[in-house]
């Protein structure tokens, strides 16, 4: 099942941190890692969710380990030729990515012939966040609430459409379960990234799409987006006028998302354990803490290399039963 989210995990009613951690620099000699700046891959364009963290993190990441992390887009194919790059890249701990739900267990559970071996290409460090996700519809729509949201599909069969951030997107697979359980006809439109297709569900372009909070919790409070639903057993603190899908009676719908960190399998183990380290102190600091409670994300405690890759394995797993299930397909 996927990981649950209570209240406890919500940055928003997380305690306050009792002591101040600073970002001190890691003690290090010359001829050890790192000696220069790391790149960090994010395998989407600048604006959703998985460069979001990306960005969160970079700038503390390397004040901790004393070298410049330097964040670079390589977006496009669902996040499959950013990903199918790092790992494709030498092992040394100077290529790392932001991994996400959608490249790391969507696409493996919908595309078994993908470039990339999910779990057997990359060493996973930790991860960076877990993300509730909302369905979100432009303002233009005539709906107010989820119930006319469903009569109003039903009443115009395949005159709407909805955005992705690509075919075999975690926004893809989402809409395409949506549309199983209560048979709607919705057109899809897939996107290079969540970021690009934001901008047109703003502007009237596309009817509706499935994102994560984090992304787009501005755009609705503000009114520029509309939230319908959101896939959480709780509802978050930043929105607490949208029901869950468990209040919906859909907890089928209930798929959180992650972002985390990875490096090219074959890292060797000791400049793993030291990006674990420094990820524990990044996640521990008080701004780090706000940065998240802003951006409506939820921040985890460090979940070790181990455990992160049992947790992707499961994923993979959980979402292929669902894939079976249902029997979704990419589109083509």
């Amino acid at each position: 099942m996927p990981t649950p989210m209570n209240r406890r995990r919500f940055i928003a009613s997380t305690s306050a941190v009792t002591s101040a951690i600073a970002l001190p620099a890691l003690a290090q000699a010359p001829d050890r890692y790192p000696t220069r700046p790391i790149t960090l891959v994010v395998p989407f364009p600048p604006g959703g969710a998985v460069d979001n963290s990306g960005r969160a993190i970079a700038d503390r990441l390397g004040r901790v380990l004393g070298q410049p992390v330097i964040v670079e887009n390589k977006g496009g194919a669902g996040g499959t030729i950013g990903t199918t790059q790092v790992a494709k890249a030498q092992p040394d701990g100077y290529t790392l990515i932001v991994t996400s739900q959608t490249t790391h267990v969507i696409n493996p559970a919908l595309s078994p012939s993908l470039p990339y071996d999910a779990v057997n290409d990359f060493t996973p460090i930790t991860l960076i966040d877990r993300l509730a996700n909302v369905l979100l519809i432009t303002p233009g729509l005539p709906v107010k609430n989820f119930a006319e949201f469903v009569k109003y599909v039903k009443e115009n069969p395949g005159k709407l459409n909805y955005a992705s951030s690509g075919n075999g997107s975690l926004a893809y697979l989402s809409m395409e379960l949506l549309k199983a359980k209560l048979g709607l006809s919705i057109t899809h439109i897939p996107y290079r990234g969540a970021g690009p297709a934001l901008t047109d569900l703003q502007a009237g372009q596309v009817h509706m799409t499935w994102n994560n909070l984090s992304s787009n919790l501005s755009m609705v409070q503000n009114g520029r987006l509309r939230a319908l639903a959101v896939a959480s057993p709780i509802r978050p603190p930043q929105l607490p006028d949208v029901p869950t899908f468990d209040e919906l009676k859909l907890p089928e719908l209930n798929l959180t998302s992650w972002t985390g960190l990875a490096a090219p399998a074959k890292t060797p183990e000791p400049i793993v354990a030291q990006l674990y380290e420094a990820m524990r102190t990044v996640l521990r600091d008080p701004q780090t803490l706000k940065a998240w409670n802003d951006r409506g994300a939820m921040l985890p405690e460090a979940v070790k290399p181990v455990d992160f890759r049992k947790e992707i394995q499961q994923r993979i797993q959980f979402y292929k039963n669902i894939v079976k299930t249902h029997k979704i397909a990419v589109d083509q």
